[in-house]
């Protein structure tokens, strides 16, 4: 007979007592059990029979290291909305909703809930060339252009480009859109870097685009800021910029509604001020640019 066999046995005798002596309290008495737990066996037999009746193991409702509900929404939800790592997810919960929780915590949340790994298009890329870093703000300013195609409210494309220029050092970032793409628009936004940026800008690196031929490289040079070339089909040596784009995509284009150039450029230069001023930046251990650079 097993453990279970004789547990049903037992508290079949304390229930089948009641019938013998006519009274629930003489039985349980006479046993000398709990009056709730009598009474507990008794609603278990009515409801499931003898099974009702075998001691189950019991489990916490809520175990007290549980991570609570709003915690594990708002990790999912950074996580479907923008789809942030687990350390960028730690450092936004700190930030903006005084949450401490781990990197490993989140990651076990994720697993759980099966958002462990990101889409295909949002996976890491393989570093080709060794990651550099220079110390002194304004000493490398790497640009490029970001094309954007939207639809109108006709229903027709609408072609935008968005203008990138970002430190080395520091990350801080500037960024302009133009509705053409020719060394004109390349030539605006160097006048327009030249204001925006808090320190004197010693080199720009592009690539060999056409918007950054020779009448944009002598416009440079004439503002007594050398004009570098990466090579020919190596982006990583841009890899700054590149980076930032993805973040663009991801973090602000895919949930933008195009309306306008007025409500873009407005909508565009609230997230530059983010991204400079507030956004968690990996290279920095959390901080934001302007954060580093002060």
């Amino acid at each position: 007979m097993t453990n279970d066999e004789k547990e049903i046995r037992r508290k079949l005798a304390v229930l089948k007592r009641t019938e013998e002596v006519g009274s629930a309290a003489k039985a349980y008495r006479y046993y000398g059990i709990p009056k709730t737990t009598y009474f507990r066996w008794k609603k278990a037999y009515r409801a499931h029979g003898e099974q009702g009746l075998i001691n189950k193991k019991q489990i916490a409702k809520r175990h007290p290291n549980q991570t609570p509900d709003e915690v594990v929404e708002k990790i999912l939800y950074l996580r479907q909305k923008y789809h942030l790592g687990p350390i960028r997810i730690m450092w936004y919960m700190a930030r903006y909703h005084d949450l401490r929780v781990s990197d490993a915590t989140i990651s076990r949340v994720l697993k759980r809930h099966g958002v462990s790994r990101l889409p295909r298009n949002v996976g890491r890329r393989k570093i080709h060339t060794k990651r550099y870093q220079k110390q002194v703000p304004g000493h490398h300013i790497q640009m490029d252009v970001k094309f954007l195609i939207f639809k109108g409210k006709d229903g027709k494309k609408i072609k935008r480009y968005q203008y990138t220029a970002i430190d080395d050092a520091t990350r801080v970032r500037a960024l302009k859109i133009y509705k053409r793409h020719t060394q004109k628009s390349a030539i605006d936004f160097v006048d327009y870097i030249i204001d925006k940026f808090p320190f004197r800008i010693q080199q720009i690196r592009t690539d060999r685009g056409h918007e950054f031929q020779s009448q944009f490289h002598w416009y440079v040079e004439d503002k007594g800021i050398r004009h570098v070339y990466i090579k020919a089909r190596t982006p990583q040596l841009n890899g700054k910029v590149e980076r930032s784009h993805r973040s663009d995509q991801q973090e602000f284009y895919q949930l933008l509604c195009y309306k306008d150039d007025v409500d873009l450029e407005a909508k565009l230069a609230e997230w530059e001020a983010f991204y400079n001023f507030a956004r968690p930046h990996g290279a920095h251990g959390g901080k934001a640019p302007y954060e580093k650079l002060l």
